[in-house]
Order: structure tokens, then C-alpha cells, then sequence
């Protein structure tokens, strides 16, 4: 699969834009601030629903503007989509495919794409919510409908955590609060979903993260993946400065680590014998304290773990190394060809011997767009195609590297008013 249009009205710093894209590595070229993350996010949005860079849809409608849209014409096997996407200021964000209206959530579906930035050093150094993320947004372009899945949880989420703040604040007990039962119900029924599912993706992971960590760094440093389930103990809120939780360190490490085994309770279970342990501590903190929100990722490299013993190089070759897994999977997954892969602002971070590393393990995808301060920065295998931006405005775009004259404008799709999506 690969982009061939990309369109923009009113997002980010663009007032609007149209571009064209080819099969193949394409070089998006500006100064820093002229846009061209922009470019890359809008793309990312469509696959994962979310910006790499924010959490909150307003920062990507152009300021003034009511709304934004993101146009995709994507190409795979000789047929094409059309994927339309309006991020909204004020109500429900609204989608299209192939101009007949579909839910925002359905864009997963035909769109895939695996950005790496230089944010994701935060998977390796940050907090259990980054890695969480990008569990989950590789599972929502592997199984869309976990999308909604997702939403019904953080929904029941939400309401059980009101339940409880409110028993906090008027000081009821458990028994008091006949309806925590049905929120429990709930909350196990979507919550062990979404462990199960992610159980399953990270065993999926450990063999390309291996193989995409040798590529990228030629040693083996045996990059590990460990999941830590709140449900069996482990709190990543209680973190050591070694990276480990308390209770993994103090020995539960089979079960914070998601065993399988045969002779294992069910997940749902599991789930539901924590909530009832922790339910006097709950009453008392007024919040859920045992789910998939709850849970984390433990990185090891050569056994020891990344976040806190690992360099700043190696840190960023094990988030790289993650990213590039990642679409592996999605390329074996894919009934429509390869996920379009995305490297913003990366080859800057390199030495040259992993640029050139990283060039080899990518040359293989059906597309790759590349986004650089400086053109030199990129190998010259891949910056046969290069995009220029200046202040928001595409000012020359597809030309080989060194081959003068911009590219033609695309035909422009019908353009209705940011409503009318």
C-alpha cells in the first residue's frame, strides 16, 4: 500500500495543501518549524487515530479555523480509496470512505502506516502510558475493531472511577455501592480483551525486534520484551531507579510477565479476584487500581533493564528497533501490501554507519517517506524523491535529488466546506 494523494485544508500550518507521492522513499526537506512533521502526522493520524506528537485533536486544526481535513488517496494492488477525515473543534470528528460516511474509527481498516520519531525515545525512557500506546495502536491496525473495544473500556473506565471518587467523597463501603458490581463486570469483560490481545502481540514481537535490533546495530544485545500486569501485582506507578516495579523485583516476575501457561487462571478471572483484593484500597483513593490502563512494558536489554542502564544510543536503536517490528508484522498481516513506513527527523540522530544500516533494512518497503532538516543527512539511496517545504507551502516537490523543476499539482478531488465531510 502507498500514499499517491495527500491533501490538507486547515490542518496544523497548513491553510491547504495537495501533494502527490510515488512507491519508494520520498525526502520531505525544510527547516525546522516549516512543516513538514505536519505532513507525516496527518498521515499517521489516519492509521492510528492519534498524533504522535499531542494528545489532544485541537492542536492539529489550524488556529482560526473551526475544523481540519486530511484527504488519502491510497493505492494498493492497481485499486485505490479515498479516505477523508474532519478533526472538528466542536463535536464528534467525522470520516468518509470513498465519500460514503464511515466512522472514524473504520480509517484503521484501510489505512497502516509505522512512524518512528524522535519522541519515541520516550518508549524506552518514559512512563507506562507510552508503551502502552504503542501497543495499542499496533493492535488497532492489526484488528480494527479492538478500536471499539478500547473505547467501551476507557467508557466503563471512566464511570466506575466516578463511582468511586464519588464513595470516597461521602465516605460509603463497599457494601454501600451495589452497582460497583456491574461496572466490575464490565470493566473484566473489555479490560481482559485488551491484556489477552496484547499478551499475544508482544510474544508476536520478540522475534522481529531481534532480528530489527541486529539490522540496525549489528551486535546482539538480546532485546527482551516483559509485560507487567497490574492484575498480578505489579504497580508501574511504583517504579525503582533501576526501571523494575516493586513487585517484579520482588519476585513475581512469571506472573507480572504474562506466563500462558495451561495451568493459569483465565485473564478474566484474574482480573476480576484483583479488583475484588483492591477494593478497599480503591474506596479509599477514589480510582481503578488494577487494569490494562494500569499496566507496562519492561524493555531488557542483555537482561538488565533499558530504562535504566541503557545508553542514549542504545535507547534509540531499541525504539527504532520496536518501530521497524512493528511493521514487519503489520507486512505479514497485510492483505493490501506493506504498511507505509515513516521516519521523521531520524537520520539526523545517526552516526553514518547506521544510516546506512537503517537505509538496508527499509530499502524493501513499498513506501517510505523521510522527513530531514538537511537533504545530506539521508543516504543517497533514498533521496531520489524529495518534497521541499517553506512556511506551510509545498514550494517544490518530486524531483529527483538535483533534478530541477517542482511537481505538477495533482487533480483536485471536489473540496466541500470542512463540514461537509
Amino acid at each position: 500500500m502507498h500514499v499517491a494523494r495527500l491533501s490538507l485544508t486547515d490542518f496544523r500550518n497548513y491553510r491547504s495543501a495537495e501533494l502527490s507521492f510515488e512507491p519508494g522513499a520520498t525526502v520531505i526537506v525544510g527547516r525546522n518549524g516549516q512543516g513538514k512533521t505536519n505532513l507525516v502526522e496527518a498521515v499517521g493520524y489516519l492509521a492510528t487515530l492519534g498524533s504522535h506528537r499531542v494528545s489532544n485533536d485541537q492542536a492539529l486544526i489550524r488556529a482560526g479555523a473551526d475544523a481540519a481535513v486530511v484527504r488519502a488517496v491510497l493505492a494498493s494492488g492497481g485499486r485505490e480509496v479515498l479516505l477523508e477525515l474532519q478533526l472538528n473543534r466542536q463535536g464528534a470528528n467525522r470520516a468518509r470512505v470513498n465519500r460514503a460516511a464511515a466512522k472514524p474509527r473504520d480509517l484503521p481498516r484501510y489505512a497502516h502506516s509505522v512512524l518512528f520519531a524522535p519522541e519515541d525515545l520516550a518508549i524506552v525512557r518514559g512512563e507506562p502510558s507510552v508503551r502502552r500506546r504503542l501497543l495499542d495502536e499496533l493492535l488497532v491496525q492489526r484488528i480494527p475493531r479492538l478500536a471499539g473495544v478500547m473505547a467501551d473500556y476507557d467508557r466503563v473506565l471512566k464511570q466506575r472511577n466516578s463511582l468511586l471518587k464519588s464513595a470516597r467523597a461521602r465516605g460509603l463501603a463497599a457494601a454501600q455501592l451495589p452497582t460497583l458490581d456491574i461496572w466490575d463486570e464490565r470493566l473484566v469483560q473489555f479490560g481482559a480483551e485488551i491484556i489477552d490481545r496484547r499478551l499475544e502481540l508482544v510474544a508476536e514481537l520478540r522475534s522481529p525486534l531481534a532480528a530489527a535490533y541486529r539490522s540496525i546495530v549489528d551486535a546482539d544485545h538480546a532485546p527482551e520484551l516483559r509485560p507487567v500486569l497490574s492484575i498480578d501485582g505489579a504497580d508501574p506507578d511504583d517504579e525503582g531507579a533501576d526501571g523494575t516495579t516493586a513487585p517484579l523485583a520482588a519476585g513475581v516476575s512469571d506472573a507480572a510477565a504474562g506466563a500462558t501457561s495451561p495451568d493459569r487462571l483465565p485473564t478474566s478471572d484474574r482480573f476480576a479476584a484483583a479488583l475484588a483484593t483492591l477494593r478497599r484500597k480503591e474506596l479509599e483513593r477514589g480510582v481503578t487500581l488494577a487494569g490494562p490502563h494500569r499496566d507496562d512494558l519492561l524493555l531488557l536489554l542483555n537482561g538488565l533493564p533499558a530504562k535504566g542502564y541503557a545508553s542514549h544510543g542504545e535507547s534509540w536503536s531499541f525504539a527504532l528497533a520496536l518501530r521497524l517490528a512493528s511493521a514487519e508484522l503489520l507486512r505479514r498481516d497485510s492483505t493490501t501490501g506493506d504498511p507505509v513506513l515513516v521516519l521523521d527527523d531520524v537520520f539526523a540522530e545517526l552516526d553514518r554507519l547506521r544510516r546506512e544500516r537503517l537505509a538496508a533494512a527499509i530499502g524493501g518497503y513499498e513506501q517510505v517517506l523521510i522527513t530531514a532538516a538537511v537533504l545530506e543527512d539521508v543516504p543517497e539511496p533514498l533521496a531520489h524523491r524529495v518534497v521541499r517545504i517553506e512556511a506551510g507551502v509545498v514550494v517544490d516537490g518530486g524531483a529527483a535529488a538535483g533534478e530541477p523543476g517542482a511537481a505538477s499539482e495533482p487533480a483536485r478531488e471536489p473540496q466541500p466546506e470542512a463540514s461537509g465531510v
